[in-house]
């Protein structure tokens, strides 16, 4: 939630997760992963779940041919103006940005597809070319539908300051961060729909139900990934009778404690790396000390390093602390074929070398489809998965430790928090069928979290796992058949049949090794 846990964070600064509870990662990588919270009272709460949720008037534009960079023919661009606090109908008002992708054929299908980003804090529309691309097929009869979630993108964004110009050292320094964030939102709440309270999960869910009214679908088919398979939860429990099917890749429970999970997470991926390593000929060869070599470099830090800057390809001077070191190994893991290089960057770093770490793991500013709305990030993490850190279980990982939810507590404490209802953190048996899809090394919404949201869901849940995958297996080219098949075919029961044993077959990608060292010559 990069998520997504996403996860906010540049890949300039060690605020990690990686996007997201994010879209981004079908297409790379992307989350994070999200808050999951539990079911409460029973007879009551139930007649609250499966009552529709209230209706708030709005205003919806009629959509109009447009073209947005990245889409090869120009697509169909709408709004819907909805008050910022449902309360106040006649309040301040925004507008809900988004993008349909019309079906190619003639005689279209009446249940569109609504694709929900990451993050939190992705825009939908951004990462929206990738993701028709990878749904081309569900495009032939059905609409593609691009929902910039309120503060993202178009939709009254959130978005702070980019400082990708400043050093690498500066944009390392959590002191200067926690400064910039004060600063972000003070400048966040000048503007008109400033009231950071009002950007939750739930409220947006309910934008999503005004984009399906107006473009007057019954209903439709939702697609999440990382924090958007949050979003599709939020969604479904408020309008169960709306969706047709639903696809969440990268399951983030509501009940999920986003800063405390990850770091657990995390560790468990980068244990079974060295696992691996350790079994595989080629890895074990090259990097015979690797988990030595990991534990020798944590001991070194700080140091006072030169790096060549991944962006500006400049040598800089700074201080490698442990905390930047092992922020550097968050992103990499989140796709199994970026992890692949860990052991030979690790092994540099070990000897002094810290270039190629540093590189795979800061090496790409969050721009572009990738970049996080940091105040709709936080507005949604401190509201939704802050609050439940007392109750977590999880426990720290050995190396991650507790850095990056620390800086969330710390800037929780003075964010401005939404109210969440209890209802948010509960997940009713579904009557709609869902294919819930987990990678087992995702090190960020993990099997575990796909395998308990599945029992929660029902007997119309599908839970497939691919062992070999990271953060995302949509784009997989096998999943790409699974998925059109689950959404396209009419009958329920067959969609619940269809065949993911392609998922089991995938390889793990091949340990990274220079030629050199592959020949057998020395590091």
């Amino acid at each position: 939630m990069g998520i997504g846990l996403v996860t906010i964070r540049r890949r300039l600064t060690p605020l990690q997760g990686r996007k997201h509870l994010n879209m981004n990662n079908l297409l790379a990588k992307p989350a994070v992963t999200w808050p999951f919270r539990r079911v409460h009272s029973l007879v009551f709460l139930l007649s609250l779940l499966f009552s529709p949720a209230p209706s708030i008037a709005s205003e919806a534009t009629p959509l109009i041919a447009c073209h947005v960079a990245g889409f090869r023919s120009a697509v169909q661009c709408g709004t819907v103006r909805r008050a910022l606090d449902p309360s106040q109908p006649k309040g301040v008002q925004i507008d809900v940005h988004y993008l349909v992708v019309p079906a190619m054929a003639r005689r279209k299908l009446p249940d569109p597809v609504f694709f929900l980003a990451g993050g939190p804090g992705q825009s939908a529309i951004a990462v929206g070319p990738g993701l028709a691309r990878l749904s081309a097929r569900l495009n032939n009869r059905r609409d593609l539908v691009f929902i910039d979630q309120r503060g993202t993108g178009k939709s009254a964004p959130l978005v702070c300051d980019d400082d990708a110009q400043a050093s690498l050292a500066q944009q390392l320094d959590p002191e200067r961060r926690s400064v910039q964030l004060r600063q972000c939102l003070a400048q966040l709440q000048k503007l008109p729909y400033g009231d950071l309270r009002f950007f939750t999960t739930s409220l947006a869910m309910q934008d999503v139900d005004a984009v399906r009214q107006a473009m007057g679908a019954a209903t439709i088919n939702l697609v999440g990934g990382s924090y958007g398979t949050r979003a599709a939860l939020a969604y479904l429990r408020q309008f169960p009778q709306a969706v047709r099917r639903g696809v969440m890749d990268g399951v983030a429970p509501p009940d999920m404690a986003l800063p405390g999970s990850g770091s657990l997470d995390n560790q468990a991926v980068l244990d079974a790396l060295f696992a691996s390593c350790e079994v595989e000929t080629l890895c074990a060869k090259a990097y015979p000390q690797l988990r030595n070599d990991w534990a020798a470099l944590l001991t070194q830090l700080p140091k006072a390093v030169q790096i060549v800057h991944p962006l500006d390809g400049k040598p800089e001077a700074l201080t490698l602390t442990r905390d930047m070191v092992v922020a550097a190994l968050r992103g990499p893991l989140y796709a199994p074929a970026q992890a692949a290089a860990l052991p030979f960057a690790i092994t540099q770093a070990a000897q002094g070398r810290f270039d190629a770490l540093i590189n795979l793991g800061y090496g790409f500013a969050s721009r572009g489809p990738s970049k996080i709305a940091a105040g709709l990030h936080f507005s949604v993490v401190c509201a939704e998965d802050q609050p439940r850190m007392a109750m977590s279980t999880d426990k720290p990982g050995q190396d991650f430790g507790t850095a990056v939810s620390q800086m969330y507590a710390d800037t929780c404490a003075y964010w401005p928090r939404g109210v969440v209802p209890d209802a948010f953190y509960t997940v009713p048996v579904s009557a709609s069928p869902l294919l819930l899809l987990s990678g087992g090394l995702d090190p960020v919404t993990p099997v575990r979290h796909g395998a308990r949201m599945a029992k929660a869901l029902g007997p119309n849940a599908l839970h497939v796992v691919v062992p070999n995958a990271g953060h995302g297996v949509m784009p997989l080219d096998c999943m790409r058949d699974v998925l059109f098949r689950f959404i396209d075919t009419p009958d329920d029961a067959a969609a619940l049949a269809v065949d993911a044993s392609c998922a089991k077959n995938i390889p793990r990608a091949s340990t990274f090794v220079p030629v050199a060292r592959a020949g057998g010559a020395a590091p």
